[in-house]
């Protein structure tokens, strides 16, 4: 069953407010209640469009990972670069991205909170995850790639949370988060060869 075009647009208004106020406000700030209020319907409105509050969020955190999706696509470009710089133009969209939309950020990777298999979102996640793999097992094919792949992510991940409290900067002393890309990338797939 399609939905009729108002309905097609009123659900995508209800997905684009969730996006401006995760922006503004954070993961926690969306409800329900606030998200309809805000898109100008009364609040059992979402509902007939989300039968429940995991979907909206679900709905949401897709459009974060299309947006992290596409410039990841647009770092990698072509793909003629070697592994290693493909994984660097990576990791730097990553954290990029992390640090300008904490809050989208935040609910990506919350999959406790998200519905991820029915709402297609694991259609939109793991493709950036298997990319991550591909390069990784490209860079180091002596190791298990999913795992160093994981391993590296859970450090970026690390990189983007401790560095937007601060914590980073306070401890190490770095301007930017360029050498601790650096310092991962060296950590999980041996230094870099001499140029």
């Amino acid at each position: 069953m399609s939905m009729s075009e108002p309905e097609a647009g009123l659900r995508g208004r209800l997905v684009d407010v969730g996006v401006e106020l995760v922006a503004q406000e954070g993961a926690q700030a969306l409800t329900l209640r606030e998200i309809a209020r805000r898109a100008g319907v009364s609040h059992g409105a979402p509902r007939r469009y989300f039968p429940t509050h995991l979907e909206l969020l679900s709905a949401i955190a897709r459009r974060g990972f299309a947006e992290l999706g596409e410039r990841a696509r647009s770092a990698i470009a072509d793909g003629t670069a070697s592994p290693r710089a493909q994984l660097t133009a990576l990791g730097r969209v990553y954290l990029e991205f992390a640090l300008a939309n904490a809050g989208m950020y935040e609910l990506m990777f919350r999959h406790d909170l998200l519905e991820s298999g029915h709402l297609g979102l694991r259609d939109t996640s793991l493709p950036l995850f298997g990319v991550l793999v591909d390069l990784v097992g490209r860079a180091r094919p002596d190791v298990d790639a999913r795992l160093v792949a994981g391993a590296l992510w859970a450090n970026l991940h690390g990189v983007a949370q401790l560095w937007r409290w601060g914590s980073l900067q306070l401890a190490t002393g770095a301007g930017d988060f360029a050498p601790l890309l650096r310092s991962a990338l060296d950590a999980h797939l041996g230094p870099e060869a001499a140029r």
